[in-house]
């Protein structure tokens, strides 16, 4: 087998005044966002626990004046966060809105705790807290965003690490644990209040706060400093509370319009069904859409599922239609992600899609999250982030690696490439999709870390699957923030 390697560099993002940085939180702090906010202010309310919403006014306070970053030998991955002041990252102040916190009391909470069913103990938490967040969205300080600041009691009792964080078939298999995810099934009841939420969990804002290592989502899940932390929550703040794009990738001279689609299938609650989560589109910009999709096929005993050539090019043809709503034009080129194989039929309904609207250039990529193929390189650190190695037509592209502008490797375990497998109707090269996919990894508002694995179409793909397997016949959001 012949392979050829190389090195991309680290992607450049775009920031307001269309400065360029390949670092989120130094471009914010030289630049600000992209898209600037339309209020001076964006308002938060925080519903939890007493002592959740207390810790949630204090972190806001404190995150005001701002944290000293861990800067001892990585300044560059662990920068200072310079508060909320005149010229902040942001430009705009975040303010916990009048009237606007709401604390489920002591007595509710331990009821849930010690109800022995999960399922119940889930749905009688979301209830508590959906009451509490319905009354805000109904009274007179209408916030932005809302906080839903998580105790541990409640932690430990509603979130289950194997269903929370494997809640969808993204890999193959249509089967899978009945038992609720609290946070699809919080996300959709949710969607219909006039602003977005924002699951915090209770170490992020005290960090004396200990979560039981049962329900950890990793178990090498570590707390991060307070400046870490405060980089994180107040961008997703600001992106589900203003709605704007606080950065988007930086377009190459030349490019078309683009729409990125992620394709993603996930089982009904019952079991019984196995749907099309929908495309999430992406454009250009950064905008994401959602749309719902038809009931998918799968093959021998519902593993593999996939869609007829009739649904796939009904799919794909809504997403057109969305996007030409929004830009008054079809996008010259299409980039459609899926983490299971393009079967013909799909294929051909994607492509007969396309050609309707006269989209000239295509590319249908199967994303593999694993591969027996690996990358060594000499010495003590991994792979560079950013290292592509071709094999006859498919592509190994390290999007986690060591980073040379951090000064280090800032995972904890050997990086996993992905293996890149474009259909055979695809327009672009290996190479050119790999680059592209790259710089889609850093499109996340809920991190400003550069060591995303997985681009923006296949990682919202999960999060949209997770919610939308408890909307049932319900109204779907077309926005994004809605689901992240």
């Amino acid at each position: 087998m012949k392979f050829t390697s190389t090195i991309f560099e680290e992607p450049l993002l775009e920031f307001g005044g269309q400065h360029q940085d390949p670092d989120p939180r130094r471009g914010l702090v030289v630049a600000g966002p992209l898209q600037t906010t339309s209020s001076d202010a964006i308002k938060i309310a925080v519903v939890g626990s007493a002592k959740t919403v207390e810790d949630s006014e204090k972190f806001l306070a404190a995150a005001s004046i701002g944290f000293l970053g861990k800067s001892e030998k990585h300044p560059n991955m662990h920068p200072d966060f310079p508060g909320l002041g005149n010229q902040n990252p942001y430009r705009c102040k975040f303010e916990i809105a009048p009237d606007a916190t709401a604390a489920i009391p002591q007595a509710k909470i331990d009821k849930i705790r010690k109800e022995p069913h999960h399922g119940k103990a889930v749905e009688m938490a979301v209830d508590e807290i959906m009451q509490l967040l319905t009354a805000i969205d109904e009274g007179s300080s209408r916030p932005n965003v809302a906080i839903v600041a998580l105790p541990v009691t409640l932690i430990e009792r509603v979130w289950n690490a194997k269903v929370d964080s494997d809640g969808t078939v993204e890999k193959e298999d249509s089967g899978g644990s009945d038992a609720p995810n609290f946070r699809g099934l919080l996300k959709a009841k949710a969607m219909h209040l006039r602003f977005p939420i924002q699951i915090v969990w209770e170490d992020v804002l005290d960090e004396r706060a200990v979560i039981p290592r049962k329900v950890k989502e990793s178990s090498a899940r570590k707390i991060q400093d307070e400046a870490d932390r405060s980089w994180n929550i107040m961008t997703s703040l600001y992106y589900k509370g203003s709605g704007r794009i606080p950065w988007r990738r930086m377009p190459q001279e030349g490019e078309f319009s683009a729409c990125y689609i992620g394709i993603s299938f996930y089982r009904e609650v019952g079991g019984q069904q196995l749907f099309t989560s929908a495309a999430q589109m992406f454009d250009e910009r950064g905008r994401g859409f959602i749309l719902k999709g038809r009931r998918a096929q799968t093959e021998s005993r519902g593993r593999h599922p996939y869609m007829t050539e009739d649904d796939a090019k009904g799919l794909i043809s809504e997403v057109l239609n969305a996007y030409k709503s929004h830009h008054k034009n079809f996008p010259a080129r299409v980039i459609v992600l899926k983490t299971s194989r393009f079967r013909d039929e799909e294929a051909d309904g994607i492509m007969e899609a396309l050609d309707e609207v006269g989209t000239e250039m295509k590319d249908l990529v199967w994303v593999q999250e694993s591969s027996s193929i690996k990358v060594m390189r000499d010495g003590n650190y991994p792979v560079m982030r950013g290292t592509f190695v071709e094999l006859d037509g498919k592509g190994l592209l390290y999007t986690n690696g060591s980073i040379p502008y951090y000064g280090t490797y800032p995972g904890m375990y050997d990086p996993r490439p992905l293996l890149l497998c474009p259909h055979k109707s695809s327009d672009s090269t290996v190479a050119q999709i790999a680059k592209e996919l790259l710089s889609m990894t850093k499109i996340n508002w809920n991190s400003t870390q550069m060591n995303q694995k997985l681009p923006i179409p296949i990682r919202a793909a999960r999060k949209v699957a997770e919610v939308l397997k408890y909307v049932g016949d319900g109204r779907v959001s077309t926005d994004y923030t809605r689901y992240m």
